[in-house]
């Protein structure tokens, strides 16, 4: 995709031009270099603005073309894989961004709309052309799979097999997507499948894509579930749960289990415990949202579950989010006039930043298999 149109005024006199690029060349990138993770900038008002606001500053100036990189993954994996974020001075505000993370309740029932809104309701038609026939917006499992469809088919699968289903088990989703977990463990394994889902959008595709199968889509918050199941499951919501609602979270899953049921929590994961989000995706990507650590998973489940199984295969979200990428790519030119160019760079600058950190493995995928009181026995790992 062409540079967005603009008069550059790059002139190389920027004070903050040394000291940037004092700190990239500790990660073997070069400002103006020629290799495919270096970066070109087309605005020297691009030094100071990250500088000053890091992340934020980062991806916004992105956004409004004063910087490329022609393999953005590969410049996210260089910086990432040398913690250079980590080096660097933290964004003013921080410390106030804590004290708010501690006292507000940035998911609560009625915030946690916000991310419903301006990112699941983005459009069905563009979600399937990215996805593609699976709909499944969370990590594929690559083992044994070569393209993004047979990993995502596989990831379900895996799913199933670790919650051990059977026909005629009653499981509780939280969350549900566009319905892809519920039509698969119906159709594929004979289950009754309830699932709370706040976002309009998928709650009608999933319902229109389930309706001949035993599948109830609710429109409701997951924190409004109730009833009694065989086995519980939330995939790829855990992200938009919040620090202060994990023992909540937890509770209600405990509650919503048999005594001799599993849960199976599919989730996103940093690797330090941080309180706060990264400044540019909760504005522009996922308000609200927030990595847990395995501490604060670990720590909310105590009292309620044993820990049974633990899966790291947080590489395979690289494959995933560079098909999802070439997807996106590929069918742009049906939502370019819709829009717009801004929203190409902000997308392209999401995906392909995720895939360089997932490489990097500063943010990880982890599934996590629960049990009440310990499974009988043992629990027997799937992989």
């Amino acid at each position: 995709m062409a540079i967005m149109n603009q008069e550059c005024q790059t002139t190389d006199t920027s004070p903050g031009r040394p000291v940037l690029e004092g700190l990239l060349s500790d990660a073997d990138v070069r400002i103006g270099g020629d290799r495919p993770w270096d970066t070109q900038v087309h605005d020297d008002r691009f030094y100071a603005r990250v500088l000053a606001d890091v992340s934020l500053g980062l991806g916004e100036a992105y956004m409004d073309g004063w910087w490329d990189a022609e393999a953005l993954d590969q410049f996210f994996y260089q910086v990432l894989r040398q913690d250079l974020d980590l080096k660097q001075m933290k964004r003013p505000g921080v410390l106030l961004d804590c004290l708010k993370a501690r006292l507000i309740n940035g998911q609560s029932k009625s915030r946690s709309k916000r991310v419903a809104e301006c990112h699941y309701n983005l459009g069905n038609r563009f979600y399937e052309r990215m996805l593609g026939p699976s709909m499944q917006y969370t990590c594929g499992y690559w083992k044994e799979a070569a393209d993004l469809t047979p990993a995502q088919e596989a990831k379900l699968d895996l799913v199933c097999r670790k919650l051990q289903l059977r026909p005629g088990d009653r499981v509780l989703e939280l969350g549900g997507g566009w319905g892809g977990f519920a039509r698969f463990a119906a159709k594929h394994y004979g289950c009754e499948v309830t699932v709370n889902n706040i976002s309009e959008s998928q709650v009608d595709y999933a319902r229109e894509s389930c309706r001949d199968l035993p599948v109830e889509v609710r429109l409701d918050d997951y924190r409004n579930a109730s009833g009694c199941y065989d086995k519980v499951v939330s995939i790829g919501m855990c992200e938009h749960v919040g620090a202060l609602n994990y023992e909540a979270f937890f509770r209600l899953q405990r509650d919503c289990l048999k005594e001799d049921g599993l849960m199976l929590l599919h989730t996103i994961g940093r690797e330090r415990t941080d309180l706060t989000a990264d400044p540019w995706f909760t504005r522009y990507i996922f308000p609200g949202g927030q990595l847990p650590s395995l501490r604060q998973l670990t720590d909310a489940a105590e009292g309620y579950f044993v820990l049974e199984d633990f899966h790291n295969f947080g590489q395979d979200y690289d494959h995933t989010l560079m098909a999802w990428f070439r997807n996106f790519e590929r069918h742009w030119p049906e939502f370019r006039e819709e829009y717009g160019e801004r929203f190409y760079r902000m997308w392209t600058y999401y995906l392909l930043s995720c895939a360089g950190s997932f490489r990097a493995r500063r943010i990880h995928l982890w599934q996590l298999v629960f049990s009440p009181h310990g499974v009988e026995g043992g629990y027997q790992p799937v992989r």
